[in-house]
């Protein structure tokens, strides 16, 4: 009993120490290099810069990702690791280890998690919802059920990893609108709750629309960048309205050409613009199923387009 009693108890202080909040200075690109993380998706609430991820792990030959990760920095070379706040098993209805690509928006003091995952019994990847009242979670789901599934969207492709890759926009009248897709991108409105549909889901005409998309506005223009082919590069498209019609403005990030996968997230943080993406460039252990993140500065000409990202080793200088 006695021996039964320690392990128990060497057990628990194992799973305590997992969960403690650790802060580390960053010097580099990729800026994480304990762990890999990949799909990066930012945000920036009461002038703290939260970068949420998906976590690889495995043997590196496929994506076995069974939780979701965050971090945080005020300074952008000084961040801290949070304890896990969301795993794919704390979906009844997922499974598998698919902790693919989410986002996290606040709303009215709550924080919404947008997730990718496999559903257990309706063929194809997914869509949910989690829910917190922090930034840093943890999270729970919020409709104990899928927002979005497969076969919500055959009408315009077949495949079952359609639905994937969630990005929520809320516009300045309030309006808030879901953006997703692989091989097709789609659009829809969102209650004000954040956990229900309003109208209809709609197709978005985009050129060479692979996965990945995320939106950001500055002044009068939306962009809506993406993951374009495969081996995957970061296009981007304007537009003066998020209905669209989109002009297509070429390639904003070119090929990481460790990692098949190229997915970004882009933000504003204390006057500077950032482009969050993720790379395999973790020393000789990443790959396109072992990926980092990585951030570099995003720029704008004088015509409001982007200038190309310029991928460094030596990232971001710290905010002072």
């Amino acid at each position: 009993m006695k021996t039964r009693l320690v392990l128990l108890l060497s057990v628990a202080l194992t799973t305590v120490f997992a969960q403690e909040t650790k802060t580390f200075t960053v010097s580099q690109n990729p800026l994480f290099t304990h762990r890999f993380t990949a799909d990066p998706a930012a945000l920036v609430h009461d002038d703290v810069f939260y970068l949420y991820a998906g976590e690889d792990s495995g043997d590196g030959k496929w994506y076995n990702m069974p939780n979701w990760v965050v971090f945080s920095s005020t300074d952008m070379k000084n961040w801290t690791e949070h304890p896990t706040p969301l795993k794919v098993t704390d979906f009844t209805w997922a499974k598998d280890n698919s902790a693919w690509a989410a986002q996290v928006i606040e709303r009215n003091g709550k924080f919404y998690w947008y997730i990718t995952t496999e559903h257990a019994s309706i063929h194809g990847k997914a869509i949910g919802v989690a829910v917190s009242d922090s930034p840093t979670g943890p999270f729970k789901d919020a409709i104990g059920k899928a927002l979005i599934t497969n076969d919500m969207t055959t009408e315009y492709t077949k495949i079952s990893w359609d639905d994937i890759d969630p990005t929520v926009w809320i516009d300045d009248d309030g309006q808030a609108y879901l953006f997703w897709g692989n091989t097709q991108c789609y659009y829809v409105k969102l209650k004000e709750n954040m956990i229900e549909m309003e109208g209809e889901i709609k197709p978005v005409k985009l050129k060479n629309f692979t996965e990945a998309p995320w939106i950001h506005k500055r002044g009068d223009w939306f962009y809506l960048s993406y993951a374009s082919e495969f081996p995957e590069k970061i296009r981007y498209a304007m537009s003066k309205s998020i209905h669209g019609p989109w002009e297509d403005k070429g390639i904003l990030n070119e090929i990481a050409g460790n990692s098949n996968t190229n997915h970004q997230s882009i933000v504003e943080y204390k006057g500077d613009w950032y482009f969050v993406y993720h790379n395999g460039g973790v020393n000789t252990d990443g790959g396109s199923f072992h990926r980092s993140v990585c951030i570099d500065y995003l720029f704008y000409n004088r015509d409001k387009s982007l200038k190309r990202i310029q991928m460094t080793t030596e990232g971001v200088d710290k905010i002072k």
